[in-house]
């Protein structure tokens, strides 16, 4: 652990110290670091906005007296009695001692904690000015709704005050592209209490987004070769327990419904449907590379502190395919092909490599058979393939272990968002295992059955995170592609209105998305209102306009003066064509 983790880990004890020094009566959860800083939780205690000063003030009291760190490993008895009037403590320590793990504290002036460490040595390494009290949150024991809710506090932490200012800033221009706030500012989406959490509605605006990128896809992966298909919503159990999925995501599935004796539940992946079109008749070498693609419907019932706008839901659209490959050989192949098609739509979309995505290598661990299927030599060969793609490209990545799907090695594509968080957005995965679950074969060239290999790949991920990251990208200023309205027509008065009208049926029949504001307010109100909604093309249309045929063009590049509607229309279906 580097020098600033050591010194977030120890600005959480510090805090702990400073709010039992508050509330004594405070009971003590866990405090991590994270990768701005670190948390602590606490039962017991009502905590508001205001006390976070206070408490900035005590653990930077703390800080200047110079208290050492001390470590000393202790038996369960002996932190039962330091911690007896802490319960989750004590619950952490019997887990501990049925493990069989050392206990270890720390102790930090008059402050002890249970923990592993490590800490800096002494408080006087830590920068006073390079830490932040941030925000108060709600938060379950262990994550689990079933259990406490307790109160978590968050701090930021760096290397100095120069770190953590710049990264304040970045927070507060964070929060003005927050895609929720623009999403509601632009008439996007919805959610409803009624309809459910998790589950956005999407207005005509909304879905206009959702369509263009459904459609761009779609057909840049059937120029690809890919075969598009749609399958159910819902399937029988029995399908997910053939696929080997059901023990492993049965606690994020919807529960079974039963009709007519069949037990059906919503489908959280699509590949067990795939490969049973694949088994639909028999299949030959000549037939391979097979891709079958789809947008399909996925339900996953995540946790309710765990959704997030867009980014994390019960429903969503994921652009999803599964290639049925002859052997390694023409899985590589079609893996590079997979990462080919993610680079060109991370191109259309503005996005750079190495500075807002990256790949990461993630392997397994053939010593967990519990969590990874048992097959060592399979696992060698396809971690070989993936490696040998990667570094067959013009690109940087880093290996990471332990994070291998349980039937094979992934390229997961780790996106950067305007937090400077990095998430996995979609993989692209090799899988050995499914072909064996349902014999996924072919007759080669030689007359013999063959099993396949399968790559799972997504080329632009849920349709819905997309959406949320492209809107904090853009800040809600859309190429014209996915603009909801392209352009809009403004008449400078109401005996204006027919040749607006004239223009936006012009415009309509060109198939650009365009409105007509003939409302009775102000001219400036209404092009201010536009450039609000982030408009791409104001036109303003008065009586030089009527006469010269023109429309008097204003872009996000300023005023471009009159233009004959005639090139206008042309120039914009070339730069809608063009995605640019």
């Amino acid at each position: 652990m580097g020098n600033l983790e050591k010194s977030r880990h120890s600005l959480a004890h510090l805090l702990a110290a400073a709010v039992l020094e508050k509330w004594p009566e405070a009971k003590l959860g866990i405090g991590p670091t994270i990768d701005n800083g670190f948390y602590y939780d606490f039962g017991g205690i009502s905590v508001a906005p205001e006390d976070l000063k206070d408490l900035e003030r005590k653990i930077k009291k703390l800080i200047g007296g110079k208290i050492a760190f001390e470590k000393s490993e202790i038996s369960a008895e002996e932190a039962k009695e330091i911690f007896k009037d802490q319960p989750f403590k004590l619950e952490l320590i019997d887990e501990l001692a049925q493990k069989g793990e050392q206990i270890s504290v720390y102790k930090s002036g008059g402050f002890t904690d249970l923990c592993a460490g490590p800490h800096v040595e002494n408080s006087k390494e830590i920068n006073p000015d390079s830490f932040k009290l941030a925000k108060i949150a709600g938060a379950y024991w262990k994550g689990s709704e079933k259990n406490q809710m307790l109160t978590r506090i968050y701090g930021y932490a760096f290397n100095n005050g120069e770190d953590l200012d710049n990264y304040i800033k970045m927070l507060e221009e964070a929060e003005k592209r927050d895609h929720r706030k623009i999403g509601k500012d632009l008439d996007l989406f919805v959610f409803s209490d009624v309809v459910g959490k998790g589950l956005p509605l999407f207005t005509e605006k909304g879905a206009t987004i959702r369509r263009e990128l459904e459609r761009f896809i779609v057909d840049e992966e059937i120029k690809r070769g890919y075969k598009h298909v749609c399958t159910p919503d819902l399937a029988k159990t029995d399908l997910y327990k053939k696929s080997g999925h059901y023990p492993y995501y049965k606690d994020s599935m919807y529960p079974t419904m039963n009709a007519e004796d069949e037990e059906l539940i919503l489908r959280p992946m699509t590949c067990p449907h795939h490969f049973e079109l694949y088994l639909s008749k028999p299949r030959s070498y000549k037939e391979l590379p097979m891709r079958i693609a789809e947008l399909a419907k996925l339900y996953r019932y995540e946790q309710s502190g765990e959704l997030t706008g867009l980014i994390r839901l019960r429903g969503f659209c994921l652009a999803d395919a599964h290639v049925i490959c002859k052997d390694a050989g023409q899985a590589g192949e079609e893996i590079s092909k997979a990462l080919d098609l993610i680079d060109y739509a991370a191109g259309v979309f503005g996005l750079k490599m190495g500075e807002n995505y990256s790949y990461r290598l993630s392997l397994g661990d053939r010593t967990d058979d519990k969590k990874y299927y048992k097959d060592d030599a399979a696992w060698e060969e396809a971690e070989g393939v993936l490696r040998k793609v990667l570094k067959g490209r013009d690109c940087n990545f880093v290996e990471a272990n332990n994070e291998a799907a349980f039937y094979g090695p992934k390229i997961d594509i780790q996106m950067k968002n305007v937090r400077g968080k990095e998430d996995t957005a979609f993989t692209v995965q090799y899988d050995f295992v499914m072909p064996k679950r349902f014999n996924l074969t072919y007759i080669d060239q030689d007359g013999k059955e063959k099993e396949a290999v399968v790559v799972h790949r997504s080329s632009i991920g849920a349709i819905e995170r997309t959406m949320a990251f492209l809107i904090e990208h853009y800040a809600g200023a859309f190429p014209l592609w996915l603009s909801p309205t392209q352009t809009i027509i403004i008449p400078v008065s109401e005996k204006f209105n027919d040749y607006g009208k004239k223009v936006l049926e012009q415009l309509q029949s060109a198939s650009i998305r365009t409105e007509l504001d003939d409302s009775n307010e102000t001219l400036g109100k209404r092009i201010r209102a536009a450039q609000l909604q982030k408009v791409p093309y104001i036109l303003v249309v008065g009586e030089k306009e009527v006469e010269a045929k023109t429309v008097a063009v204003r872009s996000r590049a300023g005023d471009e003066g009159a233009v004959d509607v005639e090139n206008f229309v042309e120039r914009i279906k070339k730069e809608i064509s063009d995605k640019k």
